[in-house]
C-alpha cells in the first residue's frame, strides 16, 4: 500500500522534474535537447514551456592587447562593459501513445547566445556584438516491454538543425583613420566589420530506459549525436572600412585590411557536439520524489572555425577554444496535496572556457510549483538564482593560431536568474 501510495504523490512530478534549471550551460548551449515529454502516461499531452533568462556577466580591467589596429584605451574606450543580454527559451512538445508505442514531436532552441559589450569598451576589437540562434525540430519515439519487476523502453528519433548568426568587431579604430595624416583623404567609417553565417544540418538520438511505475523509478541514458553543418554560408561585410585601407600596403606587403570597403561571401563548416545524458528518480517517501542527473557534451569539438572565400582563402575565423562540458543536477520533489506539488534542485555547470573567454562554471539554485486545477491540466511556474564564477580571459593559441589576443580582461562572480511558466494539457 505505501508503494503505491509513492507512486501517486510521485508521478505528478515525473514529467517536469528537470523544473526549470535554465539554458545556462556551458558553450553555446540554452535549452539542450529534453525527452522528458516522452514519458508523460497520458494518452495524448501536449506542453509548452518559455523560460526567461537574465545574465549579468560584466567584464573589468579590460586592455586591448593588440595596439596596432588602434590602442583603444589611449584613445578612451572604457575599461569594462556589461557583456551579456537577457533571452528567451521556448519549447513546444506533442507526445501520442498508443498502446506500449510513444512518439513525440518538439520544437526548442537548444543552442543560442548574444553578448553585447559594444563599440565603446576597450575589447571592441574582439567583440562588440555577437548573436547565435537555433530552431530545432525532433521526433522521437520509444517501444517499451515488461522486463523483471518493471519495463524497459527502446528510444529512438531524428531531428533537423537550423542556426544563424552574427558578430561585429571593430575591425580597425576610426582614429587611426581619421585623423592626420590620412584625415586628407576624407576618410570615413565606423571601422567595423560585421560576419553573417546560416547553417543547417541533421542528428539523431538514441538511449534506454527502466522503469517501476510501483516505486516512482526510472533511468534513462540518451544519446545526442552531433549535427553537422557541411555547408555554412554568409558574408564579411567591410563596407564601413574605407576602401583606400584595401589598397595600402600591409606590414606583410599584402593590402593592410583586405576587401576594406566590400562585402566578402564566405563558406565553412562545423558541427554541434553530441551529448551523452544519464538521468535517475525515484519516489524515496509517502509523496515524495528524489532525481538526479549527469550529462556530458563534447563542446571541445568546437575549437576555432575557419571562414574561406570563393578563391579558397581563409578570411575570417571565430576562435571558441572550448573544452568538454559536464552538468550535475541533484533534487527533491514533493506533492502538498491533489493539485499543488513542488520541487528544489541543484545544478552545476563546469564552464567550458579555458583561457580565453568568460564562460566559467555556474551554480544555479531552483524552485518550482505545479498546479492542477484539473486531471488533464497543469500549470508549471519555477524560478533560478544562480552564481556566474568569476575569472579572467587571455590570449591563447588554437590550432596553431593566436586567439584572444585582440583583449584581455577579468570578471568577479555574477548572477544570473531567470522565471520559467508551462502549460501541459493531457488526455
Amino acid at each position: 500500500m505505501q508503494s503505491n501510495y509513492i507512486a501517486k504523490g510521485a508521478f505528478v512530478l515525473m514529467a517536469g522534474w528537470s523544473v526549470y534549471s535554465p539554458a545556462l550551460a556551458g558553450g553555446i548551449e540554452r535549452g539542450g535537447y529534453n525527452i522528458d515529454l516522452l514519458f508523460d502516461q497520458s494518452r495524448i499531452a501536449a506542453e509548452s514551456t518559455a523560460t526567461f533568462v537574465m545574465p549579468g556577466r560584466k567584464l573589468k580591467n579590460v586592455v586591448d592587447s593588440e595596439p596596432t589596429d588602434g590602442p583603444l584605451n589611449a584613445f578612451g574606450y572604457s575599461s569594462s562593459a556589461d557583456e551579456t543580454e537577457n533571452f528567451w527559451s521556448p519549447r513546444i512538445g506533442i507526445k501520442a501513445g498508443y498502446e506500449n508505442a510513444d512518439c513525440m514531436f518538439d520544437y526548442s532552441q537548444p543552442y543560442g547566445a548574444h553578448t553585447n559589450p559594444g563599440e565603446n569598451w576597450a575589447g571592441a576589437q574582439q567583440n562588440i556584438e555577437t548573436k547565435i540562434n537555433s530552431d530545432n525540430y525532433a521526433l522521437t519515439c520509444s517501444y517499451r516491454f515488461d522486463a523483471g519487476p518493471g519495463q524497459l523502453r527502446i528510444i529512438g528519433g531524428g531531428s533537423y538543425l537550423k542556426m544563424d548568426g552574427f558578430k561585429e568587431r571593430l575591425v580597425i579604430a576610426p582614429g587611426l583613420f581619421d585623423t592626420a595624416p590620412l584625415d586628407v583623404f576624407g576618410l570615413s567609417g565606423s571601422g567595423v566589420g560585421r560576419l553573417d553565417l546560416e547553417g543547417d544540418g541533421w542528428g539523431w538520438r538514441a538511449g534506454l530506459a527502466y522503469e517501476i511505475p510501483e516505486y516512482a523509478f526510472r533511468a534513462s541514458l540518451m544519446y545526442y549525436s552531433q549535427v553537422k553543418l557541411d555547408d555554412i554560408t554568409g558574408s564579411v561585410d567591410l563596407t564601413n572600412i574605407p576602401a583606400l585601407l584595401g589598397a595600402i600596403p600591409g606590414p606583410d606587403g599584402g593590402p593592410l585590411i583586405p576587401g576594406a570597403g566590400t562585402v566578402i561571401p564566405v563558406h565553412g563548416s562545423t558541427a554541434m557536439p553530441d551529448a551523452l545524458e544519464l538521468k535517475l528518480q525515484s519516489g524515496i517517501a509517502p509523496d515524495w520524489l528524489a532525481f538526479g542527473s549527469v550529462k556530458w557534451t563534447d563542446w571541445s569539438q568546437l575549437q576555432r572555425i575557419p571562414f574561406y572565400n570563393s578563391a579558397g582563402l581563409e578570411v575570417t575565423s571565430l576562435d571558441l577554444g572550448y573544452r568538454d562540458g559536464w552538468t550535475l543536477t541533484g533534487g527533491v520533489g514533493h506533492k502538498f496535496n491533489e493539485q499543488w506539488s513542488g520541487a528544489v534542485s541543484v545544478t552545476w555547470d563546469r564552464g567550458t572556457s579555458k583561457e580565453y573567454g568568460s564562460l566559467s562554471d555556474t551554480w544555479l539554485f531552483n524552485a518550482g510549483v505545479a498546479y492542477s486545477p484539473t486531471t488533464n491540466v497543469e500549470i508549471r511556474l519555477g524560478g533560478v538564482l544562480g552564481i556566474l564564477t568569476g575569472g579572467d580571459s587571455s590570449e591563447m593559441t588554437i590550432d596553431g593560431k593566436e586567439a584572444g589576443d585582440e583583449a584581455s580582461y577579468e570578471y568577479d562572480s555574477d548572477l544570473v536568474a531567470a522565471l520559467s511558466t508551462s502549460l501541459k494539457v493531457k488526455f
